[in-house]
């Protein structure tokens, strides 16, 4: 077995990312049972280009653990071969990555602008957050909180009747650039929030009581980048020193027990945690922005993707939160509230436990400033497509996770503090 691992490596160490054609492309599941087909996995890891979907790096895996890879075409027989060798449990989740990339754009709605039932690419999504806000000036204004590494705006959407001393929750989508369905939710949030106001007596009373600040983007270069170059990009672009690699980990670059569990420190890494906390521009900007409204924001929710989990703090300890019991219960009751449309199942709980331990999250990062209500969904699905959640599915995942969210906000108003 090992003669083949050094096989596979020979010809790949100089592999590189670009390949822009995912045609072949593999992404496999397997189930490593011990210690020993952990160590396979993370030799596998070494010597070639292996991209960890869940869990997100090949550090965190552990036995008994589902993890999802995806590999390059030319290597996914011999990673074939060599799962067949050692023994151990896979299957394979897509048989040609191309074909699934394709098969996203399987919408009925294909206008030529925006659709919230489709995906939707950077340019189209800036100019919705100035229409949407012109179209609906007494609920929602627009502002800029920053600019990303490459200069683009960072738009902010206020939601809201105007009223004095209200107090706010804070939702972002998009920090990593791959999780498509992640910003395609805050839109239809938006959406949702000015069709159904004066009509929907929950949101109503939420708009009335409590306003909403909504990032439909957080890692807008990225996301950019994923519909131009590689689809399957996850960090920023920005330009790393000493390194020829790009980018960070946004949501490894905040100073919650920064860079320890969970977190990279090289460069070339997908869970790369940056130079220092808060060493990108993006989220500099959003923290600078809790920073300033810390008195007035009461709620974090951050939305991400894939898995059907719904997470709250901690991720950088195991240690629990203070409140505990009331977080618990809170994410019992949103994951029922999500399955009572369309049964979707969701997992809830600590991060660290729930999924895998990651320093350097926005989500503990806001309850540790004291933000008490953090949370952060995986939305769907499970695997079957992972980060290529074809289109049609837009419209049931936005309408779930749509009722788990009013019903964490309406928990909010009711325990304001």
């Amino acid at each position: 077995m090992w003669a083949l691992v050094v096989l596979i490596g020979a010809a790949s160490v100089s592999a590189h990312l670009q390949d822009l054609s995912f045609d072949g492309q593999k992404v496999f599941r397997v189930i490593p049972q011990n210690d020993e087909q952990v160590e396979i996995l993370n030799s596998l890891a070494s010597i070639m280009q292996v991209d960890f979907w869940q869990p997100d790096s090949v550090t965190l895996v552990r036995p008994k653990m589902q993890v999802d890879f995806r590999v390059e075409a030319v290597k996914s027989f011999d990673v074939e071969e060599l799962l067949k060798e050692s023994g151990m449990e896979y299957r394979i989740l897509i048989d040609n990555l191309q074909a699934a990339l394709d098969a996203q754009f399987d919408s009925k709605a294909r206008t030529a602008g925006h659709s919230y039932e489709k995906y939707n690419n950077w340019d189209t999504i800036a100019a919705w957050t100035a229409d949407i806000a012109a179209q609906n000036p007494d609920l929602v204004s627009r502002s800029v909180i920053g600019e990303t590494y490459e200069g683009r705006p960072m738009y902010l959407l206020k939601m809201g009747k105007s009223g004095s001393n209200k107090k706010a929750i804070f939702m972002d989508c998009g920090f990593h650039a791959r999780e498509w369905i992640s910003p395609a939710f805050c839109q239809w949030f938006v959406k949702e929030a000015v069709e159904t106001y004066g009509k929907d007596t929950v949101m109503t009373t939420l708009l009335d009581s409590l306003d909403f600040y909504v990032l439909p983007v957080v890692n807008i270069d990225g996301y950019v980048y994923t519909w131009t170059n590689d689809r399957m990009w996850r960090k920023t672009r920005s330009k790393n020193a000493n390194s020829r690699c790009y980018g960070t980990d946004p949501n490894r670059n905040f100073n919650a027990g920064w860079c320890t569990l969970g977190a990279s420190k090289y460069p070339c890494d997908s869970t790369y945690c940056g130079s220092a906390p808060e060493s990108e521009k993006e989220t500099k900007a959003l923290a600078d922005f809790i920073r300033e409204n810390l008195s007035t924001i009461k709620a974090y929710l951050t939305i991400h993707s894939y898995s059907q989990l719904l997470l709250f703090p901690y991720a950088y300890t195991y240690t629990l939160p203070a409140n505990y019991q009331e977080l618990n219960s809170i994410a019992s009751a949103a994951s029922k509230e999500l399955a009572s449309l369309y049964n979707t199942k969701y997992t809830y709980g600590p991060a660290a436990t729930t999924i895998y331990p990651a320093a350097g999250g926005s989500d503990d990062w806001a309850y540790d400033q004291g933000i008490k209500y953090s949370f952060t969904f995986e939305l769907r699905d499970t695997g079957r497509y992972g980060f290529l959640l074809p289109e049609s599915q837009i419209k049931p995942t936005c309408e779930e996770t749509l009722l788990a969210v009013k019903y964490i906000a309406n928990y909010v108003l009711e325990h304001l503090y």
